[in-house]
């Protein structure tokens, strides 16, 4: 395995970098302030500071950065992408800075490589330029979403009209101010094969029946201006045309959105695990209590070595896991997929909860990022698939691995 990045993506990766330090890192303050807060998504706003370094890094060329699509991306493979998402870990506005923020970047994946020419024009061509968000309407509150097969809203087929009804909550994206459309998976053929049962269709947020119930909070925090929220679907009326690949396809395009896009969570997530290092060990260093820094105090060089140790082996495994669907796709690589998706947020859950520690008082307080990580972090083993179901999957694989050996050897 050789997990070296190519030239272009070690440059891109540099300049991403030095953006961070020099541009975004000084302006966190100014952002955050500017935020309104408060579970009124309707007073929300986007800050100028946000819009003024979207301008600087598209003319820096930091855009559309997930896309492996070299006309519409930055033509990077899995792997070679891997490091810039864990740079983009270190502060929460990077991934809207370069337009590779969730969902909006799974829904790009989604109209790219599935959508129609119309869908595309009317909707991808804006997401892609960044003029517009947009929102994934999947988690119900009624049923278990963690075994999608659940899914209880409906998406049915009338006609040249689909007629979307159901309640969906969590809806990522939903409350920003520039939010125009949402994919809304609901079931279309209820006597299919359980499978195929599910559509994917854009429903824009504007369409008679669309209604937004509320924001919920996250650890009494909005997300503001993003929001995590709750929506319902009283007979939304959309064009037969707003399908998405047409009818049945929603798990398979489901699959094809979730693949590439847990590597970004995964990576991000190590990169919130850097920062918190790196902010651990600057607080240990220069920080004195009963006449000696807090590093030498206790076990802290353990918790700092334990942390250190932690995060390359999350990172290699990540990394693996990005070479592997380079070369064999991501079905192929199942496990590895499932395997990062616990691995990498308990990591970075268990590196910022010792840099809180570590902390204090501050560290619990908003003057340091270290709650708002740990919020990223936590809400990541339930948000992309809870840790059981992964878990479950690479039990299972790795059994099926197991009786296959067995019988070659017999």
């Amino acid at each position: 395995m050789d997990f070296a990045l190519s030239a272009a993506a070690q440059g891109m990766l540099a300049r991403l970098q030095a953006f961070l330090h020099h541009e975004v890192l000084p302006r966190e303050a100014e952002y955050f302030a500017a935020l309104r807060g408060g579970g009124d998504f309707r007073q929300w706003r986007q800050p100028a500071v946000m819009e003024q370094l979207k301008a600087k890094a598209k003319a820096a060329g930091l855009w559309n950065l997930f896309l492996p699509d070299s006309e519409h991306g930055a033509g990077l493979s899995t792997l070679d992408y891997a490091p810039l998402a864990e740079a983009m870990g270190w502060s929460f506005l990077l991934p809207e800075i370069f337009n590779c923020n969730a969902p909006d970047s799974g829904n790009m994946e989604v109209l790219h490589r599935y959508g129609s020419a119309e869908q595309k024009a009317r909707w991808l061509t804006p997401l892609l330029a960044g003029e517009i968000r947009s929102g994934f309407a999947m988690t119900e509150p009624e049923v278990a979403s963690s075994d999608a097969t659940n899914i209880a809203a409906t998406a049915t087929i009338a006609g040249d009209e689909v007629i979307c009804s159901g309640r969906k909550w969590w809806c990522s994206g939903l409350g920003h101010p520039n939010c125009r459309v949402l994919i809304f998976m609901g079931v279309s053929l209820p006597d299919a094969p359980r499978h195929q049962r599910h559509s994917m269709v854009l429903v824009p947020i504007d369409a008679p029946g669309v209604r937004i119930e509320r924001m919920l909070p996250v650890f009494g925090g909005y997300d503001e201006p993003f929001g995590h929220g709750e929506v319902s679907f009283d007979s939304v009326r959309v064009p037969v045309a707003n399908l998405i690949a047409g009818p049945g396809r929603g798990f398979e395009i489901a699959q094809g959105r979730l693949g590439p896009g847990r590597i970004h969570h995964c990576m991000r997530a190590i990169g919130a695990a850097e920062r918190a290092l790196d902010l651990l060990c600057k607080r240990a260093s220069s920080r004195v209590a009963f006449g000696k820094p807090l590093v030498e105090l206790g076990g802290n060089l353990d918790v700092i070595a334990d942390a250190r140790m932690q995060i390359e082996q999350a990172r290699l495994l990540v990394l693996k896991t990005a070479w592997m669907i380079d070369r064999v796709g991501a079905k192929a690589a199942m496990s590895e997929i499932s395997q990062i998706k616990v691995l990498a947020p308990n990591v970075a859950c268990r590196v910022i909860d010792a840099a809180i520690q570590i902390h204090g008082g501050v560290g619990v307080s908003d003057d340091v990022p270290l709650t708002a990580l740990y919020a990223y972090a936590r809400v990541l083993r339930i948000a992309d698939g809870p840790d059981e179901v992964h878990r479950a999957l690479v039990g299972k694989l790795e059994l099926r691995r197991h009786d296959d050996q067995r019988k070659v050897r017999s």
